[in-house]
């Protein structure tokens, strides 16, 4: 049974084209949908000169097209209290209306400092953020000297998509040299499809070079800006990714009130209706095309969808048996695409078919799916420190750098760890969020005799159930027993138990002997240091 996840229809993780590997790019999707994923590798190259042509841009989008340097401090999952070593990446953006410069958000995500350099030019400006959306892999920055923009202006875009074998130039700054890279291939595919976890969209595919560096840069077609290169697959031949205009659109026209919301989208399970024996069972006519509602996302009685519904519509849009809708005269794509574009006041109407009879429903959208095991999504994880102890909360960075040991995989699923069983439930009211023991253990002779629990989920410290990092501390906060028992939520594995003054007594000079600056995240530390 072909099961389709309404978050991502088909993930397929591209090559970042940037100059660096992220960490963001990394998120996990679905397990039913990892086996869909193409590795991802930043840094791989391939020909930096491939389809270069000698063609000269016209000025004016030569003059629009910059180089962007980010300092980057990346988090460290597996050491909360610090940050990774400061890492330097370039990319490419480009200018666009109201005196803003657009970009891919994996170049500038948790950047301390950013410069802009525009083509052929010495100088490099100091920049800022505007807004950004790591899911769908975008950014504005604002330039602190606006006078650049008196001699750089705003680059046209197209408002339709191109066809497919149209002639596209992709601009930007690869590895390979230092002046402005032009690169000619034509459209190849357009494809709705995964970004970043849960996020889905339109993306074109192309046969232009696009190598690390190009991330941010433009790709024109006919003179007009079609969308920004981001991303390229590695170990392939001239497979590179656009963001198509569309998707930026979006983007501006949701961060024009200074806060970006995100894309709605629907988190029920569907499946295809192309199966004879399916549609005899649900005694459907061959007229009848649609998705098969197999889970819902909401199970509540208020929720307009239910189990062994056939969704036929969305809008006046049919759907095909294969889930996807028809885009223009010869191409189709995967219905979610419509749903930012039909939705209004936080609903999109559907129209289902139940038990023979056709309806029509407002289904519910978010922007914002609330998972158990979320995405930092440019955030630095909290963290508390008690005696040897790190605890944080588990999220898609600290388990994606699990992802390729085999070994901790795999033992992860053999004591059924909560980061494998529960891994995409949302949260609940007994569990708010998965606490980890999110490092080894601190060299202390307090654990002498222990095994390592690095990567536990805390389960209970003296039999209160853990919901989340905050309940945690002020649970180790207001302790009066003379012992601290901390359980786990897995098949096998130690309990600990410590006395209660000698780890609070330890926990000083472990963060001293650590170069530790605090003993939790400030977040954390309020609870700390509330009411006992």
């Amino acid at each position: 049974m072909n099961r389709i996840n309404c978050a991502t229809f088909r993930r397929r993780c591209a090559t970042l084209a940037c100059s660096s590997a992220l960490a963001f790019a990394l998120s996990m999707s679905s397990i039913a949908l990892a086996a869909d994923d193409v590795k991802t590798n930043p840094d791989a190259g391939g020909s930096a000169g491939a389809n270069e042509t000698s063609a000269k841009a016209p000025g004016a989008i030569e003059n629009s097209v910059v180089k962007i340097f980010s300092t980057l401090r990346m988090p460290d999952p597996f050491r909360p209290w610090s940050k990774q070593q400061p890492r330097e990446v370039s990319g490419s953006g480009v200018i666009i209306e109201g005196k803003r410069i657009l970009t891919t958000a994996h170049v500038v995500l948790y950047a301390g400092q950013i410069q802009v350099q525009a083509n052929s030019e010495g100088d490099k400006l100091s920049a800022t953020v505007e807004a950004i959306a790591p899911g769908i892999d975008l950014a504005v920055l604002k330039l602190d000297d606006e006078s650049f923009f008196d001699h750089h202006s705003a680059v046209a875009r197209a408002n339709t998509l191109p066809d497919i074998k149209d002639t596209v130039l992709a601009y930007g700054f690869p590895t390979g040299g230092t002046s402005l890279s032009i690169t000619k291939g034509i459209v190849s595919r357009i494809e709705y499809v995964g970004y970043n976890f849960p996020v889905s969209g339109l993306r074109i595919q192309v046969d232009a070079a696009i190598n690390p560096g190009n991330s941010g840069g433009p790709a024109f077609a006919d003179n007009k800006m079609i969308g920004l290169a981001y991303a390229n697959i590695q170990n392939s031949q001239s497979i590179g990714y656009i963001i198509p205009n569309e998707e930026i659109e979006l983007f501006l026209h949701d961060v024009a009130d200074g806060h970006y919301d995100g894309k709605p989208a629907i988190y029920d399970e569907l499946q295809p209706l192309d199966n004879p024996a399916l549609r005899a069972y649900l005694k459907l006519d061959k007229s009848v095309q649609g998705v098969l509602v197999q889970s819902l996302h909401d199970k509540g009685a208020h929720y307009p969808l239910k189990e062994w519904d056939v969704i036929t519509h969305i809008g006046d849009t049919s759907i095909d048996n294969e889930g996807m809708v028809k885009l223009g005269s010869d191409l189709r794509v995967g219905f979610l695409y419509e749903i930012p574009r039909v939705a209004n006041n936080g609903s999109v109407p559907l129209t289902i078919l139940r038990g023979g009879q056709s309806m029509s429903v407002q289904l519910p959208v978010s922007s914002d799916r609330p998972l158990l095991i979320p995405s930092l999504n440019g955030d630095y994880p909290s963290y508390f420190v008690y005696g040897p102890m790190v605890f944080s909360a588990a999220t898609t960075q600290f388990l994606g750098l699990f992802a390729n040991n085999a070994a901790a995989m795999n033992a992860y699923a053999f004591n059924r760890s909560p980061l494998i069983v529960h891994r995409g439930d949302a949260p609940s009211r007994d569990r708010e969020e998965l606490v980890v023991i999110a490092s080894p253990f601190f060299p202390h002779k307090l654990v002498n005799g222990y095994g390592s629990r690095f990567g536990s989920v805390l389960e209970s410290v003296n039999g209160i159930p853990i919901r989340s990092l905050r309940q945690l501390v002020a649970t180790l906060r207001d302790l009066k027993d003379e012992f601290v028992i901390f359980r786990f939520d897995q098949q096998y594995g130690e309990t600990l138990v410590f006395r209660r003054k000698e780890i609070v007594d330890a926990t000083e000079g472990i963060l001293n002997d650590n170069g530790i600056r605090s003993q939790g995240s400030p977040d954390l530390m309020s609870v700390w240091q509330g009411k006992r």
